[in-house]
């Protein structure tokens, strides 16, 4: 048999080998029905994305009402933040988150994380050089020596009035807030969705984007 195969002329033999290659091409294809049903079980089992930085309207409301709320709101203070960064004085909002993880920090690693806040926030020509009067500064400087979790409270105290009669005024009138703001709904500035009587803004698609 084998010699009877020889004999046969090259062209009929490579036009058996090229029909046995398009036969195992086609046995291995996978059956077009099937390929398409598990595309759509995969998509079916990819988790769907959850937008979490949802805002109550009641919620934007209270922080009109006092800076107090804004800031105490973690979303409002990451509204705030965002206002901050575009004046550039975010070291106002930094110090002020600073101290109060000190005040959670256990008192055996308190001396080293307040030399930290001192020198980033007090120190002159820091980079993130808070806006304190002398007389606060030096009694900061002589907290250390006591270092407690009252360390720092006089001079939180100097910048939360700070922003309070400053940047929260601006931040009210500021475009990033009012386009938070009820007035302005029917321009749909942010992604809005209605949960029964509730509703929710994304302000994740309001924040400008930082790196």
């Amino acid at each position: 048999m084998c010699k009877g195969l020889a004999a046969l002329p090259a062209t009929c033999l490579k036009s058996a080998k090229d029909i046995k290659h398009k036969l195992g091409f086609l046995l291995q294809k996978p059956d077009p029905p099937q390929e398409q049903k598990t595309l759509e079980d995969k998509e079916k089992e990819k988790p769907k994305v959850t937008v979490v930085n949802r805002v109550p309207l009641a919620e934007i409301e209270k922080w009109k009402t006092s800076f107090n709320n804004l800031i105490k709101n973690e979303d409002g203070r990451k509204a705030f933040t965002s206002f901050l960064q575009s004046e550039y004085s975010q070291e106002n909002i930094e110090f002020w988150e600073a101290c109060e993880d000190f005040k959670q920090t256990s008192v055996d690693k308190m001396n080293v994380k307040a030399k930290k806040i001192f020198e980033r926030y007090f120190e002159a020509d820091s980079p993130s050089e808070v806006n304190l009067d002398s007389a606060t500064r030096e009694l900061t400087r002589k907290n250390l020596e006591r270092c407690d979790a009252s360390c720092f409270e006089e001079a939180q105290s100097k910048i939360f009035t700070l922003m309070e009669k400053d940047s929260y005024r601006r931040f009210l009138k500021s475009k990033l807030f009012l386009e938070l703001s009820p007035p302005l709904l029917d321009n749909k500035p942010c992604s809005l969705e209605k949960k029964g009587k509730r509703h929710v803004f994304d302000l994740s698609q309001c924040l400008p984007s930082y790196a």
